[in-house]
């Protein structure tokens, strides 16, 4: 199909790019990468007025760590996530997660902010950032905010941001020492959008046993979720096959997927339990020391 006609700018700032989004509220779309939105645009389930394009906005594609946290512009690339130096050595959850997405030509030009804005219910970024811990930054003509991650995704393709605001940057906590991450995804075939996919991000104590957890599940609910249950299972526990176990199924029980072309119901929620079992076992791997 072809798109409904709309009006286009491309500001040369990011000053401009929020007066713009505030003059023209509730009728303008960002365009970062383009891969979620222009789908969307061919096929008229999204007919904006007017096309916000931020390509030429300085430092939001910026990748920085300070002593807290990892700050990651929007515009960041999934390939330039999945190449940094400091992402490889001390954040595999999100190595993990940037290296599967799509294919090389979506890796090249998608962007984090871009997947997170759109919250397709199977997309990779927010059961990362829920996992992590994450938080998003969305900044307006009017001043900015911080929304925790796991309050950011409120349904299938709704979100906590506001028309007139631009997420301008995605923050994940420093992981300390004996911390380990990991994803783990079903798909159809390579660079299809997940069947079933688990985010996990864990510490240990000196004990060798479940100082905390993270997990978050995509695609098999209406958005992104924190699998609280199982995170119950595993704090305090010792890291066991069997808790492992207890805590996939928790995870499954707490998913709500719903029967389509990627498989039926039953068969998603297993898919659950198991991502989430296979993302248990490299994380722990991984907080012992393993690479």
């Amino acid at each position: 199909m072809i798109p409904a006609q709309f009006d286009y700018v491309r500001p040369p700032a990011l000053a401009d790019a929020l007066r713009i989004l505030k003059e023209r509220e509730g009728e303008a779309k960002v365009l970062s990468g383009g891969y979620s939105l222009l789908p969307l645009l061919k096929l008229r389930m999204a007919q904006p007025a007017l096309l916000v394009d931020i390509r030429d906005l300085d430092g939001l594609d910026r990748i920085v760590e300070t002593a807290e946290e990892l700050r990651i512009g929007g515009r960041a690339t999934h390939r330039a996530i999945h190449e940094d130096a400091t992402v490889t050595a001390r954040y595999p959850l999100l190595r993990d997660a940037a290296g599967g997405i799509g294919d090389p030509q979506v890796r090249n030009w998608g962007t984090i902010g871009g997947s997170c804005a759109h919250a397709d219910p199977s997309a990779d970024w927010p059961a990362v950032l829920i996992a992590a811990r994450g938080s998003l930054v969305c900044r307006s003509a009017d001043g900015e905010r911080t929304v925790p991650a796991r309050a950011f995704f409120l349904d299938t393709f709704q979100t906590a941001i506001e028309p007139t605001e631009l997420l301008t940057e995605v923050r994940v906590p420093r992981p300390g020492d004996r911390s380990g991450g990991a994803y783990a995804k079903i798909e159809r075939k390579a660079g299809d959008f997940a069947t079933a996919a688990a985010a996990v991000q864990l510490s240990l104590a000196d004990d060798g046993t479940i100082a905390e957890a993270g997990v978050g599940l995509a695609a098999v609910a209406e958005t992104a979720f924190a699998a609280t249950d199982a995170e119950a299972v595993l704090r305090g526990g010792t890291p066991t096959e069997e808790l492992f176990r207890r805590a996939a199924q928790a995870a499954a029980a707490q998913s709500r997927p719903a029967a389509d072309g990627h498989g039926p119901v039953d068969y998603k929620r297993a898919m659950a339990a198991e991502m989430t079992l296979r993302a248990l076992r490299r994380a722990v791997a991984r907080a012992r020391g393993a690479t």
